[in-house]
Order: structure tokens, then C-alpha cells, then sequence
């Protein structure tokens, strides 16, 4: 933060108190510390925030801000600004991702990997008989436990390959969630089927747990897509679903970069409903299965 910034936002702080929040004991603060955090977020996390999204901030920053005792965002830059703000940095970009999340989300697009790419995987790669397959935004884990569950019904075919299943959030707290594999009632009644449901979870509680034989399938790991991602490659699918519509047009563009290469020539990769590659990169080419949409990678 500049000088003449810090000034800024030093001087607002008593001043910030009578602002919308105070209700709740909390203000948003000054601009300068608004424009400090939306630049802090985009640098971290290139999510975009536009300056008429501060009831964003204030929305999903409420609660941190209370849980530190912390009456605006003024106070919170001072904070990160500490050489002990790295965590706390963390957990801001942390809460502002979106972790809406279902099991077998778009039906549609795990219908087209069961039916169409998981039978030409193992066609494809019979002779190396291993699998690679990443869920790039996997939230709370209900996506990649998903995909474990498609390949469940595989299990005789793929007893001696090697199947990989690595799933990355930006976020360690969904993470932790995800790994542990405890899901609500509510969370199940989005998408498991009663099959599925009484042939891999046990009831503990209100809530339900996903076995080990499934659990141990899936390797979670924490990971922001703007950094590098040398670790990964001749992926066989990527799952990037609802996470590029955060992004501007030039992370957009990065990150197809990335997953050139990432995956193999001919891998496949589902991005969500409303995202497509149209402008941003001629490394795909376009699938339409019935109703579902998903790309493979041509050069």
C-alpha cells in the first residue's frame, strides 16, 4: 500500500462508523480501503470486483470482521497490512470464493463422462492403463466424489489400472470439509440417489459419510488456478466447472493456456452451463453429446 493510501486509510477509521453497518457494530469503511481489497483479492485470486460490488464485500467480510472484532474494512487492511497478515489474507480471498456445490451437478455432463469418456478412456489407454483425472474447483468435494462414484461402476474393468483422482480448491477450509467426506441431509437430497446413497455411506448422526473405499479414491490438495501448475500433466480430464465466470478475460485466457498444458492431446475437459472456450483459445474443440457440452483438446 502506498503512503498516501495508508493516510487515507488511517484517517477514515473514525470516521467510517456511521456507515451503513454499524448496526451490526460494522462499517465498510473508506474507498481506499475498498480499493485496497479488491486489488488485494484480484492479485490473489483473480476474482474481478467491480466497484459497485461493495455490498459483496461487506456481505461475506461481516462475519470475519465480527469474528476478529474488527468495525470496518479500514481496520482489516491494518490488519493485513501486519507482517502477520498472511493468514488472515487467506481467509479473506477464502471468503470471497463461491462454494455452491451439489452431487452430480448438470446431469447432463455426468452423463456424457459415463457414458462417452469413461468407455473411450479405456480404449484409449489400454496400453498404459492409467487414468488421470483433475477436479479443478472441487468445494466441499461433492463434485470429484461424483466422479469416483462414475467410476465405481467400472471397478472389474479397472482393477488393475491405475486411476488418479486429484481434487483442488483454493480454499483449505472446503477442503478439510471435503476430505472428511461427512455430508448433510440436506446436501445429499441435492443429487445422490437412494442407490448410491445405501451402497456407499453410512449414517452417522443427521448426517452421512462417505466410505472409505470411496474416499481414499480422491487426493485432495490445495491450489489457486493463477498459480503454476507444473505438477500436473497428461491429465486425461479436467473438470473446471462455475469457476471461469469469476474470471476477467485475460485469466480466462491463462488459464486455457494452462490446461494446454495440462492435458493430453485428445483429453477432454467439462467446464460449466454458461462457460465455453468461444475467444479465449483454438486448443479445443467443441462435443455436443445430446444435451451436454464438454471439449477435447486438438492441439
Amino acid at each position: 500500500m502506498t503512503r498516501a493510501l495508508r493516510s487515507a486509510v488511517a484517517a477514515s477509521g473514525a470516521s467510517s462508523g456511521a456507515s451503513s453497518g454499524a448496526s451490526s457494530g460494522v462499517s465498510s469503511g473508506s474507498g481506499a480501503a475498498f480499493d485496497y481489497l479488491r486489488k488485494m483479492i484480484y492479485d490473489g485470486a483473480a476474482i474481478v470486483l467491480d466497484e459497485d460490488k461493495r455490498y459483496l464485500l461487506e456481505a461475506r467480510l461481516g462475519p470475519l470482521l465480527l469474528g476478529e472484532r474488527l468495525r470496518s474494512f479500514d481496520d482489516l487492511v491494518a490488519r493485513l497490512m501486519a507482517p502477520d497478515g498472511g493468514l488472515l489474507r487467506q481467509r479473506v480471498i477464502e471468503a470471497l470464493t463461491t462454494n455452491e456445490t451439489s452431487f452430480f451437478r448438470d446431469k447432463r455432463a455426468f452423463q456424457a463422462f459415463r457414458y462417452h469418456v469413461i468407455p473411450q478412456l479405456l480404449l484409449d489407454r489400454a496400453r498404459s492403463r492409467r487414468i488421470s483425472i483433475w477436479c479443478g474447483a472441487s468445494s466441499t468435494g461433492q463434485e470429484p466424489y461424483s466422479v469416483a462414484l462414475m467410476l465405481k461402476e467400472f471397478d472389474r474393468v479397472l482393477s488393475d489400472w491405475t486411476v488418479e483422482l486429484l481434487a483442488t480448491d483454493i480454499s483449505t477450509e472446503v477442503l478439510a470439509r471435503a476430505a472428511a467426506g461427512v455430508f448433510s441431509q440436506m446436501e445429499i437430497n441435492r443429487g445422490m440417489s437412494p442407490s448410491l446413497l445405501s451402497r456407499f455411506f453410512d449414517r452417522s448422526g443427521n448426517d452421512w459419510i462417505i466410505r472409505d473405499e470411496v474416499r481414499r479414491m480422491v487426493t485432495f490438495r490445495q491450489m489457486n488456478l493463477i498459480d503454476h501448475w507444473s505438477y500436473l500433466h497428461d491429465v486425461d480430464v479436467v473438470f473446471l466447472r462455475n469457476v471461469l465466470i469469476y474470471f476477467d478475460v485475460p485469466t480466462k485466457r491463462r488459464i486455457f493456456e494452462k490446461l494446454c498444458r495440462t492435458l493430453r492431446i485428445g483429453g477432454y475437459l467439462f467446464l460449466g452451463s454458461v462457460e465455453s472456450t468461444l475467444n479465449l483459445t483454438d486448443n479445443f474443440r467443441e462435443v455436443a453429446l445430446g444435451k451436454s457440452i464438454f471439449y477435447q483438446r486438438i492441439n
